[in-house]
């Protein structure tokens, strides 16, 4: 969710910038990108275990549903 967050968890020393990731909050992020694309459907689908919007009722995963973006999960099918 934020660039910090695996160092802020004590999970890893590097930020999400700094292993080649971009976070999903903040300026640069991956919303703000998203917020640019006039698409029909938008989802995230590449999610770390550790990142709140997984939980449900996290005020991340509303950020990102009031966003007009859907969280993926395991058995989504998406057709092309």
């Amino acid at each position: 969710w934020t660039d910090d967050e695996l160092p802020r968890l004590g999970i890893s020393g590097r930020t999400a910038r700094e292993m080649g990731h971009v976070p999903l909050s903040g300026p640069g992020g991956t919303l703000e990108a998203l917020a640019r694309l006039q698409r029909p459907r938008k989802a995230l689908v590449h999610i770390n275990n550790t990142n709140p919007i997984l939980l449900e009722e996290s005020p991340e995963r509303d950020a990102v549903l009031r966003a007009g973006v859907e969280v993926a999960y395991d058995g989504l099918e998406i057709e092309l």
